[in-house]
């Protein structure tokens, strides 16, 4: 048994062997002084005694999950990725006069798609907060843009790639045009949830994907009239490709029971369907990207009620830049395509993620009141 538990662990090791044994990490180790002998090579491990502190090493340097059944070279990944990026931003410096085209283009399918030329940054005319329909959400170049007016939040909060830039030139702002229309175009192609799986799967322009263990679709009944929508999935939710099965997603599930539903009964997603590391709070850039999947997504469930969990999932859906202290507690509405092609108003209540309900257990009355709208808007159904 020891044998065959070495020989599984070894043909996944060897890797992280190669780019963990250098002498700066041992003398490391050494330094901090935890007692733990430092295998010269993986295959010197001859006894289950070796095993163990080979295990107990593997543990120091933060190796304690298993993420795939085969070594993966993130350091090549890495370069390779590096590589392709600077290969296409020579690309399109060689052609100048290329204007970025950011709008995903309008189909008389869905009345939630970019217009086209629609630009990134928010037009000065733009950023009036009459612009945002306090209880309807549209799919549209200026609702798009009244996401994330100019406001109290931090520049790098705005700025697409997430590192505080808000001024973009004209190749990176090309690169995120082409990757939203490819991703307008694969959503709007999927006929089914199995469609839109595969899509999401092939999809390669969100980096988010390179980084993460596992793509997160959905769980629960698609046919059920209740849709709950998260942020992203988190540790866990990345081991076990499925959304909210941690901490939070317990809370979820009692919170469900409350009102007399379980996962049977309910459908659950996420805005993103890739783990951001570190958690951290997705970026526009990358929010944009994947708007267009989750909101075929809500056409193709097509439930009776949504449920927004958080404020990052009801600020993107409900296009509004308030907290969600503000957002929680009332019904707003959210327009899909229906089956037939005719617009539908699909009633839509904010509340707390449960993450933040551990974090603030003060606040579970105000989730509470929340479901029992829920509740009671569902009998009434």
């Amino acid at each position: 048994m020891v044998r065959s538990l070495f020989n599984h662990i070894m043909r996944r090791t060897t890797s992280l062997f190669d780019h963990c044994s250098s002498p700066a990490i041992k003398n490391a180790l050494a330094q901090r002084d935890i007692g733990i002998h430092v295998p010269n090579s993986p295959n010197m491990v001859t006894s289950a005694h070796d095993l163990a502190e080979l295990i107990r090493w593997y543990d120091a340097l933060g190796a304690d999950c298993p993420l795939d059944e085969d070594p993966q070279n993130r350091f090549k990944e890495t370069e390779r990725q590096i590589a392709a990026r600077q290969q296409a931003k020579a690309h399109i410096q060689a052609s100048p006069n290329a204007a970025p085209n950011i709008g995903c283009g309008n189909s008389a399918h869905s009345p939630h798609n970019f217009s086209a030329g629609a630009s990134l940054a928010p037009h000065p005319s733009q950023t009036d907060p009459q612009g945002v329909n306090a209880t309807t959400s549209t799919f549209t170049s200026k609702s798009m843009n009244n996401q994330f007016p100019n406001s109290d939040r931090s520049a790098e909060a705005r700025a697409p790639n997430g590192s505080g830039d808000t001024h973009l030139g004209a190749p990176a702002l090309a690169g995120m045009g082409r990757q939203v229309e490819e991703a307008k175009g694969r959503a709007q192609q999927a006929q089914n949830l199995d469609q839109l799986r595969q899509a999401l799967s092939e999809f390669e322009g969100c980096s988010l994907k390179f980084s993460a263990k596992s793509l997160v679709f959905g769980d629960g009944n698609p046919n059920a009239s209740l849709m709950c929508i998260g942020e992203a999935p988190g540790r866990e939710e990345d081991i076990q490709g499925l959304p909210f099965v941690g901490r939070a997603g317990q809370l979820l599930d009692k919170m469900l029971a409350a009102i007399g539903r379980d996962r049977s009964s309910c459908y659950i997603t996420n805005i993103l369907p890739w783990r951001p590391p570190g958690n951290r709070k997705p970026s526009l850039n990358e929010s944009e990207m994947m708007r267009p999947f989750i909101h075929r997504h809500i056409e193709l469930v097509n439930p009776d009620i949504l449920i927004f969990l958080g404020g990052t999932a009801a600020q993107q859906l409900l296009v509004s830049k308030d907290g969600i202290m503000r957002l929680r507690g009332r019904w707003k509405s959210y327009t899909i395509a229906d089956p037939s092609g005719q617009n539908r108003q699909i009633p839509a209540m904010a509340t707390l993620h449960p993450a933040f309900l551990l974090r603030t257990p003060a606040q579970k009355r105000a989730a509470w009141h929340d479901l029992l709208e829920v509740s009671s808007k569902l009998r009434n159904s």
